[in-house]
């Protein structure tokens, strides 16, 4: 069987550390989970003029996360926290890539960070700091490792999460400060956290269209690898 490409968008960062100059960044285990899957995973530099380009040879996208946020700009917020730390670049590339990819109904894949960018292009909008604007008792950003879960989250039934995994409970790994806001036109709330915080979004009128706020690709709960498996053979259509 011929693997499905899955693209697979990197982090940046500025030089220090790995290097002197700017460098590209990807945790592994991103990469061995789509190859686990079945997937050729293919790390993507942000050159957003390049984005048709790799869309032409990928089979499916997937919007990885990053200790950075979206520019609240792009959802029309009048202000920005002062919690919000951006990354223009990359942003302006996964939003050339995610659109592009739901232009041409490929699936695509959003995972935290990835999620929210998701959200936005779906026409969502987000918390820009969710300890300020939806407190809670729930640390959605776990304080002990991310290997281990930090809550649960409750997925609705019916909807394309849950026939994936099968599953109306998960335990996941939460790091994040920002969320989904809202349900737009088109989106479908997927998954929420026992306070009612958004955890997992998809567009039903798309073929793969999913976007979930913790991290599959550390395989936590059991449906984190049925998520990853279902992408990537949607990817593998042909």
């Amino acid at each position: 069987m011929t693997r499905p490409i899955i693209g697979v968008t990197a982090d940046a960062e500025a030089a220090g550390g790995y290097s002197k100059l700017p460098w590209y960044a990807l945790r592994q285990n991103y990469a061995s989970a789509i190859a686990e899957a079945g997937g050729l995973p293919m790390v993507l530099p942000h050159e957003a003029a390049l984005a048709e380009a790799y869309l032409d040879r990928i089979d499916g996208l997937v919007v990885t996360g990053g200790a950075f946020d979206v520019d609240p700009a792009l959802f029309g917020a009048a202000e920005t926290h002062s919690a919000v730390t951006l990354k223009p670049t990359r942003t302006d590339f996964e939003l050339a890539m995610t659109r592009g990819a739901l232009a041409r109904d490929m699936p695509v894949l959003g995972i935290c960070g990835g999620q929210q960018l998701l959200h936005v292009v779906l026409g969502g909008a987000l918390y820009q700091h969710v300890p300020d604007e939806a407190p809670s008792a729930i640390a959605h950003e776990q304080p002990n490792p991310r290997t281990e879960p930090g809550h649960d989250v409750i997925v609705a039934t019916g909807t394309l999460l849950h026939r994936i995994t099968g599953r109306t409970q998960m335990s996941v790994n939460s790091a994040h400060h920002q969320a989904a806001k809202d349900c737009p036109d088109g989106v479908v709330i997927s998954g929420r956290a026992p306070d009612g915080l958004i955890e997992a979004i998809e567009a039903p009128a798309y073929r793969f269209c999913l976007g979930v706020q913790w991290h599959p690709e550390y395989a936590i709960d059991p449906g984190d690898e049925a998520i990853i498996k279902a992408f990537v053979k949607a990817a593998a259509h042909d």
